[in-house]
């Protein structure tokens, strides 16, 4: 299913960045890309709606890159649009293949069968997760710590209303002292709103931290950022360099 998926230009489904990397820090990006397989067109997607956020997470692959130079750390980025498989979804869960995504009908993802659904779970899903799996293993073997950083980042306006925060901390309760470290550090940095569990929580809608982090006992934190504060290249350094402070900040409490 895998081959019948991808043609020869397509990228691979997942990427790691500074695969040799030292720090406890594993950095993560669900929605870092926003690349469709040549075997699906655009799945019926204007141009401008495949750079939207329903697309993808807007600035998160530069920061992740930027990140993982500054910390010295792994960067697992997968390449492909939240509108193909959403990775932080269970991929059994309907919203893991949009029909509709903020107002936004999804023509291609109209009517799946069974067969179109496992093929994009096992040329994309599968191996993003896999590739975590794997690099949380090897970190183990080699006695290094594992803090997952999954890093995401929200649209300012959704269904007419304007978030105010700049950034939020996401977590759910469990193995979180890290998390309210890390939210504790950045509400204490000038001028900036950073919600607790905002623009969204931390529930059983998402998949990649509780499905690393949870049973194996990992501290973690989901980080969202408001995409136009990571439009250019001057929010994204901006952003990396208060992230590598503050996460540096609240390694201690991991």
């Amino acid at each position: 299913m895998k081959d019948s998926l991808f043609g020869a230009s397509d990228p691979a489904a997942v990427e790691i960045i500074n695969p040799e990397g030292r720090s406890p820090f594993l950095l993560l990006g669900d929605h870092a890309g926003n690349a469709i397989p040549q075997a699906l067109g655009d799945l019926g997607v204007s141009a401008a709606d495949r750079l939207r956020h329903i697309a993808w997470d807007i600035g998160v692959s530069d920061l992740g890159q930027d990140l993982a130079g500054r910390l010295d750390a792994v960067f697992v980025r997968q390449h492909y649009s939240r509108l193909v498989i959403d990775c932080n979804r269970d991929p059994a869960e309907p919203g893991a293949m949009p029909e509709v995504s903020d107002g936004v009908t999804i023509p291609g993802n109209l009517g799946l069968t069974g067969e179109q659904k496992q093929a994009r779970i096992e040329a994309i899903h599968q191996p993003y997760q896999a590739a975590i799996a794997a690099e949380i293993a090897r970190r183990l073997s080699v006695g290094l710590k594992s803090v997952l950083v999954s890093l995401h980042s929200f649209t300012p306006l959704m269904d007419g209303f304007h978030r105010p925060w700049h950034a939020g901390v996401l977590f759910d309760g469990r193995n979180d002292a890290f998390a309210w470290a890390l939210l504790e550090t950045l509400q204490a940095e000038p001028e900036l709103h950073v919600g607790e569990n905002e623009p969204y929580r931390m529930n059983t809608v998402d998949h990649t931290v509780p499905l690393h982090a949870f049973a194996a006992g990992l501290a973690y934190a989901e980080l969202e950022i408001r995409q136009d504060l990571l439009g250019d290249a001057d929010g994204v350094a901006a952003w990396a360099e208060r992230l590598e402070r503050c996460l540096n900040a609240a390694l201690p409490s991991a």
